[in-house]
């Protein structure tokens, strides 16, 4: 099994700093659960990159370069590939795994493996780490135990076991909605370099036609889907805002999504339609 690559000290300390941790660093449940938390309130989920044409890569000098010292998100692949390797960093023992996303799509649907996550093996237990999974993505990692109600900052999980795979779901109102499937079996960069270049590449992938961005706050998340946000609160109400020109995407990007948009940013073909 392939181990990730480690943050130099400077580097490990900016990114405690961006997302606002200055707790242990020991490779403890604690410390997992500290780390989860801030991170994807501080870094959001976005594929700006790939929306607009944008390379996306995952070596990890350009996810530091990117999601800590450039103000920006990223995508599953990008966001758990950094926590990755801060994990592992810290002396966490970390695997990556590869889902596959069942998330409002049709039953018996199959889709590839496009999604990572983080398999945590600590002395006592395993969990699973996600701080990549777009609108409900994890706020506290999860014991890797099934049926077992795992209560977060937000929405209460549950892992359950069908067909020899492990299925994520969060439980929405009061129905268990499926996230996605995935199986114990390690993934190599090979395995995310293929996906990755399918989803930020392919002409016909919903990362490359549509703007995404999604970050959990207290106690609420928010979501961009193109022109249209969405407030999600834990209280069960949303509100709605459809956004009428770039100019106020841009601004909510900035603002709601503390994102620090891209040189030859244009969201233009999101509004040509309009007017």
């Amino acid at each position: 099994m392939s181990s990730a690559p480690t943050l130099d000290a400077a580097d490990l300390d900016a990114y405690f700093q961006r997302i606002g941790y200055d707790e242990s660093h020991a490779p403890t449940v604690a410390t997992l659960q500290g780390i989860h938390l801030r991170h994807p309130q501080a870094i959001a989920f976005e594929n700006l990159s790939s929306f607009l044409g944008q390379s996306v890569e995952l070596d990890l000098s350009s996810l530091v370069q990117k999601l800590v010292y450039g103000g920006r998100g990223g995508y599953c692949f990008e966001q758990n590939g950094l926590l990755r390797s801060v994990l592992t960093t810290l002396g966490f023992q970390v695997t990556g795994l590869g889902a596959r996303v069942l998330w409002n799509l049709p039953p018996d649907t199959l889709t590839p493996r496009s999604h990572m996550v983080l398999l945590v093996d600590l002395a006592s237990e395993p969990y699973i780490a996600d701080v990549g999974f777009g609108g409900l993505t994890l706020t506290a990692p999860l014991r890797l135990v099934p049926d077992l109600v795992q209560e977060t900052p937000h929405e209460p999980f549950r892992l359950v076991q069908s067909e020899g795979f492990w299925i994520l779901q969060a439980q929405i109102a009061q129905d268990w909605k499926p996230l996605y499937q995935f199986e114990l079996q390690a993934q190599y960069p090979c395995d995310y370099e293929v996906s990755n270049w399918h989803v930020s590449t392919y002409p016909k992938s919903l990362f490359v036609n549509n703007l995404i961005a999604a970050r959990a706050a207290r106690e609420r998340r928010y979501g961009l889907r193109n022109t249209e946000l969405a407030t999600h609160f834990l209280t069960g109400t949303t509100e709605k805002r459809h956004l009428t020109d770039a100019a106020e995407l841009e601004m909510v990007l900035t603002d709601i999504f503390k994102l620090r948009l891209p040189e030859n940013s244009d969201f233009s073909r999101l509004f040509s339609g309009q007017g």
